[in-house]
């Protein structure tokens, strides 16, 4: 199949995955009451829920652009490198919020440790993102990478997952 060929593919399946997530998160909509009193609420439920469902649909597509990617060496040492990048942004959020979690945080801790839960909402995402990257990376080195990076972020998540199920 041609280069032109594999794209268009490629971005119609993930044009099917935009339309499905679309379509789930109205579907939950339309089967919810409305609830006036919790609407933000509910908006941020419907924000999980559609990043959840496209986060799953678009597993395919990316697998596919991954695959037609590995004859890029170019590709894959900026992805790793961008994916360690990342990584580290996700251990600096673990560590906001863990400062933000002891006894006396100041203001400005207690800041950047609720920004903090923003990024660590993503980190589960980037770590799916990260491992399937690097199953598919040719080359040593950026296969490592990408997996030390999935790790730091199924890391990130973990604690703060766990530390949500305890409590304070």
């Amino acid at each position: 199949m041609e280069r032109t060929g594999r794209g268009a593919l490629i971005a119609g399946g993930y044009g099917a995955a935009l339309a499905l997530a679309v379509a789930v998160t109205g579907l939950h909509r339309a089967a919810e009451p409305a609830a006036d009193a919790s609407s933000g609420m509910m908006a941020f439920g419907d924000a999980l829920l559609f990043l959840g469902t496209f986060g799953l649909a678009a597993l395919v597509p990316t697998g596919a652009a991954l695959w037609v990617l590995r004859d890029r060496p170019r590709f894959w040492d900026v992805a790793a490198g961008l994916a360690l990048v990342a990584a580290a942004t996700g251990l600096a959020a673990l560590a906001a919020y863990l400062a933000a979690r002891g006894a006396g945080a100041s203001q400005v801790a207690l800041m950047w440790g609720a920004f903090a839960v923003l990024r660590v909402l993503a980190a589960p995402f980037l770590a799916g993102l990260f491992f399937m990257a690097g199953v598919f990376a040719p080359g040593r080195r950026a296969r490592l990478g990408l997996l030390v990076a999935a790790g730091c972020e199924g890391l990130v998540f973990g604690v703060v997952a766990l530390l949500w199920v305890l409590g304070p």
